[in-house]
């Protein structure tokens, strides 16, 4: 990521702690503002270049309230409807638009990736420095970090005896086009991914979660026909190898807090505002009204 991008990722992330521990003070634009050091013009105009929308919106997603009341919607509004129901706007429907998986074979999962090449290479996008992999069939592998030695590691221990390129390909390019504006036009991207049939089957439910909206343990255990793993669900949840195409980020607690995420709860909380956001501009002004 270029460094004024980073450095102004750090400042977001900064002002959403802020605010998760200081919600139900209300703070002002003044208040978040001060506490990352910057006018509440610059601010206001970082917010919006990040979000596009208002910092008064943007605040209003990333709460725990806001999570609250889209559980709310939740017993209205079947979250796990197949892409061509769900009816929703254009923002929404991002997942709908482009993947399909397909699960490793067995015996690549147990020789350790052993057939397999893999290209990776590190990226940026608005949540900060992220690795990307992929094998000939899909994305098997995307991480946020900002330290690639950490990054490259981290994949390597995955599949430890594939082959590794430092090399960016159609695949990759196709899934980082997920953080631009124009959703419409992601060309189907798939995913390759080592795991046990459970496993693969609870991904596949977090792929139907629309942009913009939220779920809960509970609810994926019942979408899968298992209403009684929920924590064993929050295993497989937590074992995701890629984030935010996979969006385990909006599975929350059923107390309405947005709970733990594997690469950060403050990355979590931004992208559940981030995607908030997003989704708003095609809403009509009438449903963000609380």
């Amino acid at each position: 990521m270029k460094e004024q991008e980073q450095i102004n990722y750090d400042r977001i992330a900064k002002a959403i702690d802020y605010i998760k521990n200081n919600f139900k003070k209300q703070p002002s634009l003044d208040e978040i503002a001060e506490n990352i050091n910057l006018s509440p013009f610059l601010f206001q105009r970082l917010l919006t270049e990040w979000t596009g929308t208002s910092p008064q919106k943007f605040l209003r997603y990333i709460s725990v309230e806001y999570a609250k009341r889209m559980l709310k919607v939740d017993h209205q509004v079947t979250l796990f409807n197949t892409s061509n129901d769900t009816g929703l706007s254009n923002t929404s429907r991002l997942h709908d638009l482009f993947i399909s998986i397909e699960g490793m074979r067995p015996a690549e999962f147990q020789q350790g990736g052993r057939t397999l090449s893999i290209y990776f290479q590190f990226a940026d996008s608005p949540f900060g420095k992220l690795i990307i992999a992929s094998t000939r069939k899909g994305i098997c592998y995307m991480a946020f970090n900002d330290d690639e030695n950490v990054a490259l590691a981290n994949l390597k221990a995955k599949f430890p005896n594939a082959e590794f390129q430092n090399k960016s390909d159609r695949i990759h390019q196709n899934a980082l086009a997920i953080f631009q504006n124009d959703w419409n036009q992601l060309p189907l991207i798939k995913l390759h991914l080592k795991g046990t049939d459970f496993q693969l089957k609870v991904w596949e439910a977090l792929l139907k979660i629309p942009m913009g909206q939220l779920t809960t343990y509970s609810s994926i255990a019942h979408q899968i026909e298992k209403p009684n793993a929920s924590r064993v669900i929050g295993t497989a949840i937590g074992r995701n190898p890629v984030a935010f195409l996979i969006p385990c980020h909006r599975v929350i607690r059923s107390t309405g807090t947005f709970g733990g995420y594997m690469w950060g709860n403050t990355r979590k909380t931004a992208i559940i505002g981030w995607e908030g956001a997003k989704t708003a501009t095609e809403a009509k002004p009438d449903e963000f009204k609380f």
